[in-house]
């Protein structure tokens, strides 16, 4: 079976099988974040995991198989959205979140970046991880529509996109150091745009 073809586990079992699974992505976790994912082999992870590399192999495959696991995992957390009160102050916060995960030392969050361009299967999994953590912000929006911040009909996945963009572009493009002005900046354009009608559904940019 090839990279491409590796599915993560779709089973949820208990008992020992659930442990084991745990000890294992975290065992991955903390290889990818220490080394890399050139630097990550299913013999690391299965001695770091105190587990046979057969358990491994047997479950998972390979590290796409892994890799994609992880980020099924963090689609099962009980995550959500900052709730500040403000429109301003939900989006300085998702900012800082994301500023604080991807200048941490060693990065997981810019680890799985770069292995989803470098792993089919893990690739499958962080669009999907995105896709849950876009839907579950649109609380963000939706409160602020409720607040009366926001015209109806605000486009929340734009909104979110335009708010985060320029911290993953500054951290994650240019590599430039990290700003703790940056993610109440980036929260006032989008919110000021989105006053002004920028991200109404339908509206053409």
């Amino acid at each position: 079976m090839t990279d491409d073809e590796v599915q993560p586990p779709t089973r949820r079992p208990g008992g020992r099988t659930t442990r084991v699974r745990a000890q294992v992505l975290d065992a991955v976790r903390a290889e990818l974040a220490e080394r890399g994912y050139d630097g990550l082999t299913v013999e690391g992870v299965a001695a770091r995991a105190g587990v046979h590399r057969t358990t491994v192999h047997r479950r998972w495959r390979d590290i796409g198989g892994l890799l994609a696991d992880v980020l099924d995992a963090a689609g099962e957390d009980d995550w959500r959205s900052p709730d500040t009160g403000s429109l301003h102050g939900d989006l300085v916060a998702l900012n800082r979140e994301i500023q604080d995960a991807l200048t941490v030392r060693p990065s997981l969050m810019e680890a799985l970046v770069a292995a989803s361009f470098r792993s089919a299967p893990a690739a499958r999994a962080q669009r999907q991880l995105w896709e849950d953590r876009y839907t579950r912000c649109a609380d963000i929006v939706d409160r602020a529509v409720r607040r009366g911040e926001l015209p109806e009909r605000t486009d929340a996945r734009r909104l979110l996109v335009a708010a985060t963009a320029p911290v993953y572009h500054e951290l994650l493009l240019l590599r430039s150091d990290p700003d703790p002005e940056l993610p109440e900046r980036a929260a006032a354009g989008a919110v000021a745009a989105a006053r002004a009608g920028v991200f109404a559904q339908g509206r053409q940019m």
